[in-house]
């Protein structure tokens, strides 16, 4: 009987298969933590089941809440309907509700939507209390007035994205078929229903699941409830720096460009940042390309270090562990090294009004801040022929990792944004922030190639802006203004990034690269590709064998060049008719440093300080339809079932006991004749 399971097409699945339909693309909202609370979703353990229902409309709500008579449902939504207003409706009706999917939309809608705050990272930047209260907690400027902190809720049901392809029409078949009531009679059995897992191991907040992570370490087989959210930095220095020899640098004078890395959006997988961070840091990357033959030939008297920092989504994490470090003589130079900061922000639409400059009005009311670096930007903006104008009155910095040097040190710095007040992005940390949003488009007969290469109006735009921000650092830097002419950068490198991290060329899972910044230990792919960018930018190229160049070195005798230099191998292009790719070295002074919140650094995880975010671990992550039968018939089966059970325990009680004489045979005489 084994050699059954061994035939050819049977599978010990096969009758689940017939069962169950498995969806394949679901992205799931998870569960954060923080110092205080939780926010996000989970599933039960065993996952939550309910009946599919389409909801076509707000006002088709009151069928789920109340007068559908098979709940809980499992509600699939059209992205337009995703609102906080019908969210919040299906989070207080939760005992009906057994979880909500989204369908991706396949285009942007025309209203704005922001599921974060209001007031992002309003209690980790410059301004509390202590520093100026006039300016905490966005009393002067609303920097996202679209913000309906959606992704700030906590949700005790699962919400799924789910791609709108097959696998949605497929939802939707099955609900017309099964559970469409007619004439607003009620849907007859079998109905369709969907099962949907993403059970948390987290609860509470990250001092409750730090504390039970901590425990499970000593056991054999550790099981760890959470991880601190974090990743890398990413910096390069326009002069080598030892990167062994900590602390302060005598006779070192930095300017620190910066950007952020990450995004988010309600959903865990889809973080596209278009203008809230791609802008920004696409923009840095193309101006440290810009400096780079310059700042070899002409050395300034002064160092750039670009910094792209990781996390600042939530509450600064890149940014905070790099300043924490500085301070505590851990990373390559102090923050009495710092001569001043430029940060670029969101700069995606500027070419609809203006650049404008923030600044720290408490600094500039202290006097500890000089006009410099404003006066350069103006400089450069005009030998670049871009409108650059300050806000003009008493207004905090925008959410920006400047503010976590500021708070550390009382650095000049600056701030270039393309809002004056509000910002001008409408999808801030959405999974709108998109190359939709950012107009980065194509005409539709072009092949891959052909679009790699095509110069958008985006690209063209950056590519200004970057122009502006090398000239600037040149001058920041301390080179003369006299070589500003022969900084540009270069739009084909610009239109090739934005094509690269918006659509779908520089990752290997063919679809836009997402920024969320994850957890520790697993680097994300915004970091890896860069890391490998930033090199390649700034880098130059090495004649060594590919030996030495993995082995971080110049030859075999060289031992002081790994603290100063990272060496990475290229594989380089596969030329026409041959087998072998060219390969090379490439030597830049690109590094790595931590992105880890110093609160888990210093174990305090109820840090006001520092971001204290962690995310939640779990098991499985998956969704699947299939039809339910009534629950009277599922009793009626049950109970059908129970009565076959207990007739056959007694019929085989009787025949048991009865066995002798039911199975007996009576025993012939021995004289019998016949």
């Amino acid at each position: 009987m084994l050699t059954i399971f061994f035939l050819p097409g049977i599978s010990s699945n096969s009758v689940e298969k017939k069962i169950y339909v498995n969806l394949n693309y679901t992205i799931p909202c998870v569960r954060l933590l923080n110092a205080t609370h939780q926010i996000g979703c989970q599933s039960s353990l065993s996952g939550n089941v309910g009946v599919l229902h389409v909801l076509d409309s707000e006002d088709n709500l009151e069928w789920v809440l109340n007068s559908g008579p098979n709940p809980p449902y499992l509600v699939i939504l059209d992205y337009l309907l995703f609102t906080r207003a019908v969210m919040m409706k299906l989070k207080n009706g939760s005992n009906r509700v057994a979880g909500v999917a989204v369908v991706a939309p396949t285009i942007n809608p025309s209203t704005g939507f922001s599921p974060h705050t209001t007031c992002p990272n309003e209690n980790t930047g410059v301004y509390v209390e202590d520093y100026d209260p006039a300016f905490a907690h966005c009393n002067v400027t609303v920097w996202n007035p679209l913000g309906n902190g959606l992704s700030y809720e906590q949700f005790n049901f699962p919400i799924f994205s789910l791609k709108d392809d097959n696998e949605t029409q497929l939802i939707r078949q099955c609900y017309i078929n099964h559970n469409l009531a007619v004439n607003n009679n009620a849907p007859q059995y079998p109905l369709c229903a969907m099962q949907m897992y993403s059970h948390m191991s987290a609860v509470t907040d990250t001092s409750t699941c730090m504390r039970r992570s901590d425990k499970n370490s000593f056991s054999i087989s550790p099981e760890m409830v959470c991880d601190p959210l974090g990743d890398f930095n990413v910096w390069a220095a326009t002069r080598p720096l030892n990167v062994t020899s900590k602390g302060h640098k005598m006779w070192e004078s930095v300017v620190i460009a910066a950007a952020r890395l990450d995004s988010r959006s309600f959903f865990f997988d889809i973080a596209p940042g278009g203008e809230s961070g791609v802008s920004g840091f696409v923009t840095l990357l193309a101006a440290a390309h810009a400096l780079r033959n310059i700042t070899q030939e002409n050395h300034p008297n002064r160092t750039i270090l670009y910094t792209l920092f990781q996390g600042e989504t939530f509450d600064y994490i890149g940014s905070s562990r790099m300043v924490y470090d500085m301070q505590n003589d851990e990373f390559a130079v102090d923050l009495d090294n710092v001569h001043s900061v430029l940060e670029i922000g969101q700069v995606g639409f500027w070419s609809d009004s203006k650049l404008w400059l923030h600044s720290d009005p408490v600094s500039r009311k202290n006097g500890s801040i000089n006009d410099e670096l404003i006066n350069n930007v103006e400089l450069a903006a005009n030998q670049s022929a871009i409108p650059v104008e300050e806000p003009g009155f008493s207004q905090p910095l925008p959410p920006s990792s400047f503010q976590r040097f500021l708070r550390a040190h009382p650095i000049p710095g600056v701030v270039i944004e393309d809002h004056r007040s509000a910002f001008t992005n409408r999808f801030y940390e959405s999974m709108y922030d998109n190359a939709e949003y950012l107009k980065v488009s194509y005409p539709s007969n072009m092949t891959q190639e052909e679009q790699l290469d095509f110069l958008t109006d985006t690209a063209k735009s950056l590519t200004e802006v970057a122009t502006m921000v090398a000239r600037t650092l040149y001058l920041q830097a301390g080179g003369a203004e006299t070589q500003l002419g022969n900084i540009n950068a270069d739009p084909q490198i610009v239109t090739r990034m934005l094509y690269g991290f918006l659509l779908l060329l520089l990752n290997s899972a063919n679809k836009p690269t997402n920024f969320y910044v994850g957890v520790t230990g697993q680097s994300s792919e915004a970091t890896f590709l860069v890391q490998y960018l930033l090199a390649n930018l700034t880098g130059s190229i090495v004649n060594i064998t590919q030996e030495n160049c993995q082995n971080q070195r110049e030859d075999q005798d060289d031992k002081e060049s790994k603290h100063i230099y990272t060496y990475m191998w290229v594989q380089g292009t596969l030329p026409l008719n041959s087998t072998e790719r060219h390969g090379f070295c490439v030597r830049s002074t690109v590094h790595l440093s931590k992105a880890v919140s110093p609160a888990f650094h210093l174990q305090e995880y109820n840090s006001k300080d520092y971001s204290t975010w962690t995310e939640s671990r779990w098991k499985s992550i998956k969704g699947r339809i299939f039809l339910v039968a009534s629950h009277d018939l599922e009793m009626l089966t049950l109970g059908v079932g129970f009565g076959v059970l207990l007739t056959s325990l007694l019929l085989t009680y009787i025949v048991s006991s009865k066995a002798d004489i039911l199975f007996g045979s009576e025993r012939e005489p021995s004289n019998a004749t016949y």
